[in-house]
């Protein structure tokens, strides 16, 4: 009893000095991609030499939080990781770049070296496993099928995957891990067992409701600048024993950060860099509200640091509004045109016939 004890103290104090060396108020950058420079999953890195390493998080910034190693060793295992966004679409992009001493992938289930990671769109937190639902009465399938994966999605990723699926999407949603949610792409040249580096860049949709049956009944997550996003990732290290991991090395200070996202991190989608800034590109979308009354929303996706919008509607009126909301009184196809001017200058976006109305 007195043993079990100590280890249970044991371990507490550990958890603690691990949460007491992370700096868990840390907001961690995510790099805007321009979209002319958006990355190419095809295993060749160069689309990536554009973001600052002030970006990378290395594994000086993780704790492995299984007591087995006190702090990291570079000449066995280490890690890298950048992360990336692109304007209008929900997607996150990543460059996971490692060195491991011994790569483990020859067993075709879990045990094998994997970068897992977790991933809350909207930071709404909270559980997200069937082991976690609050709900005890529930039978393990409708914790699993109508829960787990939902609201947050678990990805582990084989590093690297041979002769089997590149990942598990872990929880009731499959899909979610295949093209086009997702894709990804690898370079390494070594063998089971063997040292070396490993390279992957891939990219993941995020959602704020993921459904079991399939994109068409899902909510992607919207991404925008300067939103704040639940994420995080370990790296679980094995070197040869498929009884016994190596190491589980957490961007968390907490380990069940795999099922819970109030424990992820903060992440911050940026805005692009300024010497990415260019200059200003009108741009905008719309939504018919109703087709009968004939109200439009337009919504202005422009690039710039815009001091005046100018809609022309093409039916004789305008707004100035950034995102105004028009009647047209009779129906008919339209010509409509946004002029905006930034302190670089003025640009001009015209669509023609997109509205058409009854």
């Amino acid at each position: 009893m007195k043993r079990s004890v100590n280890i249970i103290m044991l371990s507490l104090l550990t958890m603690c000095y691990t949460a007491a060396q992370m700096d868990t108020t840390r907001v961690f950058k995510i790099f805007q991609f321009p979209q002319h420079q958006i990355p190419r999953i095809d295993g060749e890195f160069s689309d990536w030499d554009i973001v600052p390493e002030s970006y990378a998080v290395g594994i000086d910034q993780m704790k492995e939080d299984e007591g087995k190693h006190d702090a990291p060793n570079k000449e066995t295992l280490d890690i890298k990781v950048k992360v990336g966004w692109v304007k209008g679409l929900n997607r996150l992009y990543f460059l996971y770049e490692a060195y491991d001493d011994f790569w483990d992938f020859s067993n075709p289930g879990l045990e094998a070296d994997i970068f897992e990671v977790v991933v809350d769109g909207d930071a709404s937190g909270g559980p997200f496993i069937d082991r976690f639902h609050p709900n005890k009465e529930l039978s393990n399938w409708e914790k699993f099928y109508g829960y787990h994966g939902v609201h947050a999605q678990n990805y582990h990723i084989f590093t690297p995957a041979e002769d089997k699926s590149w990942c598990l999407a872990w929880g009731s949603q499959p899909w979610i891990k295949d093209f086009p949610y997702a894709n990804s792409a690898y370079s390494y040249d070594f063998n089971h067992g063997e040292s070396g580096k490993l390279q992957l860049e891939f990219y993941i949709t995020l959602y704020d409701f993921a459904s079991p049956q399939g994109a068409h009944l899902s909510v992607e997550s919207k991404l925008y600048e300067n939103k704040e996003i639940g994420l995080c990732w370990a790296v679980i290290d094995y070197d040869g024993n498929s009884k016994s991991k190596d190491g589980f090395w957490n961007l968390s200070p907490h380990h069940t950060m795999y099922g819970n996202a109030s424990l992820l991190r903060r992440f911050k989608l940026m805005l692009a860099e300024q010497e990415f800034v260019s200059d200003p590109k009108a741009d905008w979308t719309f939504n018919i509200i109703d087709h009968h009354k004939r109200i439009v929303s337009f919504k202005d996706n422009s690039t710039g640091n815009i001091l005046k919008w100018k809609w022309d509607f093409g039916d004789g009126k305008s707004s100035e509004q950034q995102n105004p909301i028009h009647t047209y009184a009779e129906g008919g196809q339209y010509i409509v045109t946004l002029h905006i001017e930034t302190p670089n200058g003025t640009d001009k976006m015209t669509k023609v016939w997109d509205i058409t109305l009854p």
